[in-house]
């Protein structure tokens, strides 16, 4: 048996390393990680997402989705409270004449790609107020995370199950 502790805050990858039997479980609750068979994003998206993040990007509770890998290894279910933090509704800087840069990342994702490093350089490049469209076929919670890790403002709009848009914003 593994001594990982399964938490909202664990990586897949660590996940994967010491359960690889939950890859079917992780897989059958959130479809988007059937591209971690690809290996070059296995080691990408994988050492950078956590289990928090992949509830998000699967638009399931994240306890449902820890708990479930927990019960698949044997370890007892938690108790918990988790808010994403992630922004759906409509804020108050969106304005569409401010988009000065956007990205459609599908194709880079087809690919085997990631773009966190394409998206990050580009927000570096926004002047205060300026507006950035991506979109995906998931919700990219870690990218998110990462653009808010450096105070950028979000919002997402979901547009189906496999279709994304996420605006980001430099703020003052």
């Amino acid at each position: 048996m593994s001594d990982l502790i399964i938490t909202p805050k664990t990586k897949v990858s660590e996940l994967l390393n010491h359960y690889p039997d939950l890859e079917k479980t992780l897989i059958k609750y959130t479809p988007a990680f059937t591209k971690l068979k690809n290996p070059v994003l296995r080691k990408t998206i994988a050492k950078f997402t956590t289990l928090q993040q992949a509830s998000a990007i699967a638009g399931i509770k994240v306890e449902e989705l820890v708990n479930a890998l927990r019960n698949e290894a044997g370890l007892e279910t938690l108790q918990f409270r988790e808010d994403t933090g992630y922004i759906y509704h409509k804020p108050d800087w969106f304005d569409k004449s401010r988009i000065e840069g956007h990205l459609d990342a599908r194709e880079m994702l087809d690919a085997g790609e990631h773009p966190v490093n394409q998206v990050m350089a580009e927000l570096q490049g926004l002047k205060v107020g300026d507006i950035y469209e991506l979109k995906a076929p998931f919700l990219p919670a870690p990218l998110i995370d990462k653009a808010a890790s450096i105070r950028f403002y979000h919002w997402v709009v979901k547009e189906s199950e496999t279709a994304y848009i996420i605006y980001f914003c430099k703020p003052d």
